[in-house]
């Protein structure tokens, strides 16, 4: 029997299928070990872990970037030429040296460095932050190989992202912890690593968690192991209520994809109130806004464990909520301000639904993306987000009118004070790592939202939903140095992020050339050169393809 997974990831769903051989798992596992951590004990393995190698230049005793123009990530315009001066991994200077067009007052310049980088002409961003990330799942495997955590992470470091929020640890947990802890020693090429467990709930596999003194106990083990959070699709509510309890005089932060086998019985309402600390994509947000119903009205033939079914049913959810400026549409939106509560929409990762010849032929994908995970991605009822089985027009457009109102309710949230944070969910449904994070903030900006709103999302809320704003998330003084430097304004063209970079007609010229991409990432003061870090990307997936002479072409 070909082995088959659902619901890992985005697309996480509540119960779980088991793969092939799970009924021969006889050893217990130690409390606190989640569900992944026991996955290659039932046939399924992680990717490779990454090299001890750091690719990066430094941390330098004292770095100096001169002139570029700054985009701070707390909202304030740009500014520039400024010199920012890093001492010891962390911003000590940001010095205005002058006015646009006009030469640089040299006697505002700080001292020189060790190492200087010359950014005149260029912008400088905080890192960013992907609040919902995999590093790859175990899952994939099935597909062939499991993206190693090397591709992985130089995709991310390639396209500025200098922090991962892993939602779910599907490797297994202690498998992450390691490659924290290793980046957070500058021992591997990685951003920085935010580690959340999977909550094991309704799994036929040991360790699952049935009450609520064992999802106590759990959420105590996983606490001492090192965890910083905990990724929930749902439970029964009065474990659920427990868990969250728990992770809250733990000090975890909690965030739950409210799968629709259990948004009955809770919705973001529910939990929120709880003490959730954020909910994932959108699942459980129409359902608190249902005022003619209480449930999705789902078809008398429906499955869930058709993905056709679910997905072409999830297109039709968002109509079924109250409207735009509705009351209850304002109430549930006042209710989520009171709770300090964050969205992590992953807008990008639904994108296929409707827009499915988009999602399949971007560009990226004929240098970027691996044989096996271009295998992953083809329609299949056994492989999880490949539920192209029939899709047409009609789920299109249902899907079309789905994003504008899910879209006019993230804009609406934000503009009463609400926390956006910017995730991409990347490695399912044609969404490669990095460049599904550019097309995030594309379509955070299609919502409605300001470029420099879309980039504070993208990190000063990042880093609040990590409680991390004292560290990480803006460029100001006393703050780690994470930073990406770009040639091009972003703010003007968020195009100009993609690792592939921008179609440009030159006016000059007259010839069309790529301009763009990010030129340098910073993580603590360490310099990624992150045109090379994709080109180690390109490489990758070339000798892939040479060792599988029959790799699908796209």
């Amino acid at each position: 029997m070909k082995p088959m997974f659902f619901g890992v990831c985005i697309l996480c769903s509540w119960l779980m299928i088991v793969p092939a051989g799970a009924d021969e798992v006889k050893d217990t596992p130690e409390p606190g070990e989640e569900y992944s951590d026991f996955m290659a004990a039932s046939g399924l393995t992680p990717g490779a872990a990454a090299p001890s190698k750091q690719e990066g230049r430094g941390p330098f005793p004292r770095l100096v970037i001169r002139g570029g123009t700054l985009i701070d990530g707390a909202g304030a315009p740009p500014v520039g030429p400024v010199d920012i001066v890093i001492e010891g991994g962390r911003i000590t200077q940001i010095v205005s040296v002058g006015y646009p067009k006009v030469p640089i007052r040299e006697n505002r310049r700080p001292a020189g460095g060790d190492h200087e980088i010359d950014a005149h002409g260029m912008y400088v961003l905080p890192g960013f932050i992907n609040a919902h990330a995999h590093i790859a799942t175990p899952q994939h495997g099935l597909a062939g190989e499991v993206p190693p955590a090397e591709y992985v992470f130089k995709l991310w470091l390639g396209h500025g992202i200098t922090t991962v929020r892993e939602a779910g640890s599907f490797n297994g947990l202690d498998w992450t912890l390691a490659h924290k802890r290793r980046s957070a020693a500058g021992e591997i090429t990685a951003p920085r690593i935010a580690a959340y467990a999977f909550f094991p709930v309704d799994v036929e596999l040991p360790g699952s968690i049935t009450t609520p003194e064992e999802a106590r106990m759990w959420v105590k083990a996983i606490a001492v192991r090192g965890a910083d959070g905990i990724k929930f699709v749902g439970a029964p509510p009065e474990v659920m209520q427990a868990a969250l309890d728990e992770a809250k005089k733990r000090g975890l932060e909690t965030a739950c994809h409210h799968a629709q086998l259990a948004v009955a019985r809770m919705n973001v309402l529910d939990t929120s109130s709880w003490g959730l600390t954020s909910m994932e994509h959108w699942y459980g947000l129409p359902e608190a806004l249902f005022t003619d119903r209480t449930l999705q009205d789902y078809p008398a033939d429906y499955n869930y464990n058709d993905e056709q079914h679910r997905f072409g049913e999830a297109g039709r959810l968002w109509e079924q909520a109250a409207t735009p400026g509705s009351q209850r549409w304002n109430e549930v939106i006042d209710r989520l301000l009171e709770r300090d509560f964050t969205l992590v929409p992953t807008l990008t990762i639904y994108e296929a639904s409707r827009d499915l010849m988009r999602a399949m032929r971007a560009e990226w994908h004929d240098d970027y993306t691996l044989p096996s995970l271009w295998r992953w991605y083809q329609p299949s009822r056994e492989a999880h987000g490949a539920y192209w089985f029939n899709w047409t027009t009609t789920d299109e457009i249902a899907w079309k009118r789905n994003y504008r109102r899910w879209m006019a309710f993230l804009n609406d949230f934000k503009n009463k004070g609400g926390r956006v944070a910017v995730g991409d969910d990347a490695g399912f449904i044609y969404k490669l790592f990095g460049f599904a994070y550019i097309r995030e903030l594309e379509l955070l900006q299609e919502a409605g939202f300001h470029p420099l709103e879309v980039v504070r999302a993208a990190t000063l809320s990042g880093a609040e939903l990590l409680g991390m704003e004292d560290e990480i998330g803006s460029v100001e003084v006393g703050k780690r140095a994470d930073l990406l430097i770009v040639d091009e304004n972003p703010l003007a063209n968020f195009k100009t992020l993609y690792g592939t970079g921008a179609i440009h007609l030159d006016d000059e010229t007259g010839k069309v050339r790529r301009v763009g991409g990010v030129r340098w990432t910073l993580k603590d003061g360490i310099i990624y050169d992150a045109r090379s870090l994709l080109e180690d990307v390109r490489r990758i997936v070339a000798d892939a393809r040479t060792a599988e002479p029959q790799a699908p072409t796209r």
